[in-house]
């Protein structure tokens, strides 16, 4: 078996390169991972409605950073990894929907912007869940308002400073977690706030970074209104991949999976890799969603 095959393999199984590649402030080591009608013009199999209106969040008074520490102060994790009850990483499976989602981490560990990848998806019409950290949008606020006006794209939540959700500290590849309830609390909410500003209504789902979490913050993302999304299928190996590596491991995605790569390392396989697997899986007979799409009847 060669080294590229065996790396595939990993990724699939979830355990590399969940997060993105390169050096972080926050710890300085590398990141690593983890049925609508389609519209008039639209490719057999891909879906252009406006993502279902969130109305989750608004519908309740706000829950503070005071009352979160209170409740979860004491609470003992007992579960650390890319799942933890609550968190979200496959679709029902009573469709052959797949959904594509891309990581914008931002700061040291990559605040690119892959124009490659993004426009494949608009040229295919494939829809997307884009899950962006602050330091991204503060890197890219013109791209953003671009990525946020376009109907195509769903806006997520990737965070604040980027970090591991654990009330414990704990890390992920090297970048410390999040030390205590208040912390995670401020790791959600403040991407959270950032983002219902600019998109005029909350984000409806969170992704940490690296995917990692314990089973307390999970709890934390559902008391904020946001669903933890983690993933089924690790695309990109945190952007490392060539386009072959991503290539192979996206065309392997079952009906159901949801799919984890990034959008801000344009050096990357990631581009190249998704145009050469998104045909193969549209004459498999899939169809790509955004999570919303398929999640808001779950």
């Amino acid at each position: 078996m060669t080294a590229g095959r065996r790396a595939v393999l990993a990724a699939m199984a979830g355990g590399l390169l969940a997060g993105c590649a390169g050096p972080h402030k926050d710890g300085g080591s590398p990141a690593s991972p983890g049925s609508p009608e389609s519209g008039a013009g639209t490719p057999a199999g891909q879906d252009r409605r406006p993502a279902p209106s969130a109305t989750a969040s608004t519908d309740r008074p706000p829950v503070t950073r005071a009352q979160i520490v209170a409740r979860y102060g004491r609470s003992v994790p007992h579960t650390w990894g890319f799942d933890a009850p609550g968190v979200v990483r496959s679709l029902p499976r009573t469709t052959r929907d797949i959904a594509l989602t891309f990581d914008a981490c931002g700061g040291p560990g990559g605040s690119g912007y892959d124009q490659a990848l993004l426009d494949l998806l608009r040229a295919r019409h494939v829809p997307a869940t884009l899950f962006i950290n602050s330091r991204w949008i503060a890197a890219n606020p013109a791209v953003f308002h671009r990525l946020a006006a376009d109907p195509l794209f769903e806006i997520a939540n990737h965070g604040t400073r980027h970090r591991p959700l654990s009330v414990t500290g704990r890390s992920a590849y090297g970048i410390p977690g999040t030390r205590g309830a208040g912390e995670v609390y401020d790791e959600i909410a403040g991407n959270h706030a950032e983002l219902t500003r600019l998109l005029g209504a909350p984000p409806r789902f969170f992704r940490s970074g690296t995917a990692y979490c314990d089973d307390v913050a999970a709890r934390i993302v559902t008391d904020l209104g946001e669903r933890f999304v983690s993933f089924s299928v690790n695309g990109d190996g945190g952007a490392t991949f060539t386009a072959e590596q991503v290539c192979t491991t996206v065309t392997a995605a079952r009906a159901g999976s949801i799919v984890l790569c990034h959008m801000n390392h344009p050096e990357g396989g990631t581009a190249r890799g998704i145009a050469a697997a998104v045909p193969r899986l549209l004459a498999r007979g899939h169809r790509f969603v955004r999570l919303s799409d398929a999640l808001h009847r779950a």
